[in-house]
């Protein structure tokens, strides 16, 4: 069995068809669905997707490009608040994008920060978006858990960083997660530093809507699709997919450990 541990279940791309496409994940073999939030004004609905199924959970947060709308400078107190509905499981996706800068970079540190912060009170996990901005990641992290070096556990999303990101992630005790970038013919970057992380520290999602993996680039992704990115995970550590597919279920449910088992 499989699970996807990111994906935007909420989005619209998802709304006409999102019986079906939860089925089909389903009958993939994908046993758990994470779906992520991006901002506190559609929160409600990321909640909504959460409770209409029994094996999708969700997470609450703002992701960098959205730092400075309004009511999205939230602090670490309201996002625990959060926290007392049995399916939130974890807080992000939050971090830092300087690729698009859709927002300034002191906004998207602040929120960074007490999303960080609300990790370390909550004890739930934090999902860190970062993109082109590993120095700074590296920096915030390293500040913010001082003194708490123990108290916060987390996953590096949809890792497409530099070496140096991967390997500050593996020294915190934080998961890398792989997307279908992974299947991507110009990723080489990608495979040489994810070939060399240890089993027990990677997961596997889609980021769906996007990022479908080879064969399907360039169609709507979709959870079902994770198991695509499973089977080139496998080939590239060398290992049955039944093998790869239990040890990222394991450090999923030990991750997220909010999430009941099945």
């Amino acid at each position: 069995m499989f699970v996807d541990s990111h994906c935007h279940l909420d989005f619209e791309q998802f709304d006409s068809d999102r019986d079906v496409f939860v089925a089909r994940a389903r009958a993939a073999g994908v046993e758990r669905i994470l779906t992520i939030s991006t901002c506190i004004s559609n929160f409600p609905k990321v909640l909504k997707v959460a409770e209409s199924y029994g094996d999708v959970y969700c997470s609450v947060g703002v992701h960098p490009h959205d730092a400075e709308k309004a009511g999205e400078l939230i602090t670490a107190d309201e996002l625990v608040k959060y926290l007392d509905h049995p399916k939130v499981v974890a807080i992000g996706e939050t971090g830092l994008d300087y690729f698009y800068e859709y927002a300034p970079r002191e906004a998207q540190q602040r929120n960074f920060r007490q999303h960080i912060r609300a990790c370390i009170a909550s004890g739930v996990p934090l999902i860190v978006h970062t993109r082109d901005a590993e120095d700074d990641t590296i920096r915030i992290l390293k500040e913010e858990r001082t003194g708490h070096e123990s108290e916060l556990r987390g996953v590096l999303h949809c890792f497409s960083s530099a070496q140096r990101m991967a390997d500050y992630g593996l020294e915190i005790g934080f998961s890398l997660s792989v997307s279908g970038m992974l299947t991507f013919k110009k990723s080489e970057n990608i495979r040489d530093i994810v070939k060399d992380i240890p089993l027990d520290r990677l997961l596997i999602e889609t980021d769906s809507p996007y990022l479908a993996p080879i064969p399907f680039r360039g169609k709507t992704c979709e959870p079902a699709y994770v198991v695509h990115t499973a089977a080139a995970l496998a080939n590239l550590k060398g290992v049955q997919i039944e093998v790869l597919a239990k040890a990222t279920t394991d450090n999923f449910y030990r991750l997220f450990n909010r999430i009941e088992r099945i």
